[in-house]
């Protein structure tokens, strides 16, 4: 491994833009910000899942043809060469979503001076077999280390916020749904009007806004 240190920053910082902001991570969209804009979840996985299964199912044949014929797989021709086109299509997979993700994380970063967003508990997410795979598609965790990485190579600030509340809470007046005889919102529950103040709400805009003034108050 390799160290390097400067005395001058290895990349010019850009200027401060007075700027704010809150990302809500969702399955629906890959986020959500505080301002009510959206990224489309690409779906890396999902897309290429399909080829994928059929290459590893042809892979698995050819193990098993190779085994009965007494042949050792590092030997066979026909088994290797298809074990490589499962591994390609894995890295396509892999470098398309850390593209994505590099790309997402360094337009938030120097566009933002703040950038909040919440706390992962990814392991627990992934027990809801329902959403496991679309969770381990986005690559949550590694856009968070970027964030955060990118953040002080940039200059700014990031933080990340407990998410309790963020999305049952209305911004405007702090109601929270599941109190004074309310029902919690589902994941099926979009758009919601808070019963105290009346505002109506996009689900993943208020989260953002809340984890944004959660942010806020964390910071000071």
């Amino acid at each position: 491994s390799m160290q390097l240190a400067s005395d001058t920053p290895f990349v010019n910082w850009p200027q401060n833009t007075g700027k704010q902001i809150g990302i809500d991570l969702n399955t629906e969209n890959f986020l959500t910000t505080s301002n009510g804009d959206t990224v489309a979840n690409p779906r890396y996985y999902r897309i290429i899942k399909g080829r994928l299964a059929k290459a590893q199912r042809i892979l698995s044949r050819r193990a098993r043809r190779a085994k009965q014929e007494h042949r050792p797989l590092r030997t066979s021709k026909n088994y290797q060469k298809q074990r490589l086109l499962v591994a390609k299509l894995h890295a396509q997979v892999f470098e398309r979503r850390r593209d994505f993700l590099h790309n997402v994380s360094t337009t938030l970063i120097k566009n933002h001076d703040f950038v909040a967003a919440e706390e992962l508990r990814s392991k627990n997410m992934l027990k809801n077999h329902a959403l496991a795979m679309s969770i381990a598609d986005v690559g949550w965790r590694t856009f968070l280390g970027m964030l955060a990485y990118k953040a002080e190579l940039y200059h700014r600030q990031f933080l990340t916020v407990d998410p309790k509340n963020t999305t049952q809470a209305c911004h405007e007046c702090g109601f929270v749904m599941g109190t004074a005889g309310t029902e919690k919102l589902t994941l099926a529950d979009r758009e919601w009007i808070c019963p105290k103040c009346h505002a109506h709400h996009v689900r993943d805009h208020n989260a953002a806004q809340n984890i944004l003034t959660k942010g806020i108050i964390k910071l000071a």
